[in-house]
């Protein structure tokens, strides 16, 4: 049997959009009626198309039930741990603990620096600090756990005293554990759950909130020559796959982010496309984390525009994720991104 899928588009925004759903003449994304649509556009392997919400009742019956239950889902109010994600974006701030990352490898290793930086984070309007101890940059080389949580356990060890939602970025299920006990609020394993066998069970036995990351590959050979039959099919199905395997084993909690993971075995053309119509995910069910900030697709794109920080980059593509009701949004430069959402929301939204 075909397999279709449902990805929500033609958004309103602000007054407008509630003015319209209202009317019933949108319907409102996630809930929220500050961000609606009035089309959709219906995917398989080999075909697409777009229609109005009105022309789903002429479709056939079973397409019909299809769309109709994605439209449930996605209308659906999502909820994720103590996050509002009724206010949106939620800005999730990265600190790389690590010699070695892609943009600021070693940087904030030194003493208290790790710390001044997370209070600044924290001051530019982050409501997650993203903690990791080993470099995921295209080429990278696995380090021991035993580094790694040399790397971070300082820094989590003051974090403690913040109370602030933390989350702990590594595929190790033993630095997990060590990470529970200094009260980490969320788990963000970047290969997707399927680097170490015993990780889904750490999950099920402490119920702690967690992202499912798509990543093509291993972070040493991940970008040599990525291929896709269709990159965005592909990585839903992987989502899908995992949500299922997560649910077999006795995970029922919701606490779940999905990231497509930009970047990560995916060549240009990958990342446009998962980018432009990342509003398939949310026919999943679960909030939307996707991580654009400094990537080098902005370089590629922008040529010799490009800069070190890539701000104009992740800005605007931060924003054009926000168009489409992505939730989160992982980012170095916090002040800077915050900026440009509050004047965005403030010409856009209202």
């Amino acid at each position: 049997m075909k397999k279709y899928y449902t990805r929500v588009c033609n958004f309103y925004y602000g007054n407008l959009s509630r003015k319209l759903v209202k009317q019933k003449k949108t319907l409102p994304l996630n809930g929220n009626a500050e961000i609606s649509f009035d089309h959709i556009e219906i995917l398989s392997r080999n075909s697409k198309k777009k229609i109005h919400i009105k022309e789903i009742k002429n479709q056939n019956k079973n397409l019909r039930k299809k769309i109709n239950k994605d439209l449930k889902i996605i209308t659906k109010v999502k909820k994720f741990s103590k996050l509002n994600l009724m206010k949106t974006p939620i800005l999730m701030g990265i600190l790389n603990l690590t010699p070695d990352s892609f943009s600021d490898g070693g940087k904030f290793v030194k003493k208290d620096l790790a710390y001044q930086q997370i209070k600044e984070l924290i001051t530019s309007g982050c409501k997650i600090i993203d903690v990791g101890g080993e470099s995921s940059r295209p080429g990278s080389a696995e380090v021991t756990k035993e580094k790694e949580w040399k790397r971070i356990e300082p820094t989590l060890k003051k974090l403690k005293k913040l109370n602030h939602f933390i989350s702990l970025d590594t595929r190790k299920s033993w630095i997990m554990k060590k990470g529970i006990e200094y009260k980490v609020s969320m788990i963000n394993d970047i290969s997707g759950l399927n680097h170490d066998t015993y990780s889904l069970n750490v999950l099920k036995k402490y119920k702690i909130p967690f992202v499912i990351h798509h990543m093509q590959g291993k972070p040493k050979t991940m970008q040599n020559n990525p291929k896709y039959k269709n990159v965005l099919l592909d990585v839903y199905d992987f989502f899908e796959k995992k949500i299922n395997e997560v649910r077999k084993l006795g995970i029922k909690h919701d606490n779940i982010l999905l990231d497509p993971g930009i970047g990560f075995g995916k060549n240009l053309k990958h990342n446009i496309t998962l980018i432009s119509n990342i509003s398939i995910f949310h026919s999943l069910g679960f909030p939307i984390l996707i991580g654009i900030s400094r990537k080098k697709f902005i370089k590629e794109l922008s040529a010799n525009n490009d800069t070190n920080e890539r701000i104009g980059g992740t800005v605007s593509s931060t924003l054009y994720g926000m168009m489409q009701g992505v939730q989160i949004f992982r980012v170095h430069n916090a002040n800077e991104v915050n900026q440009s959402v509050k004047v965005f929301n403030s010409l856009k939204f209202k």
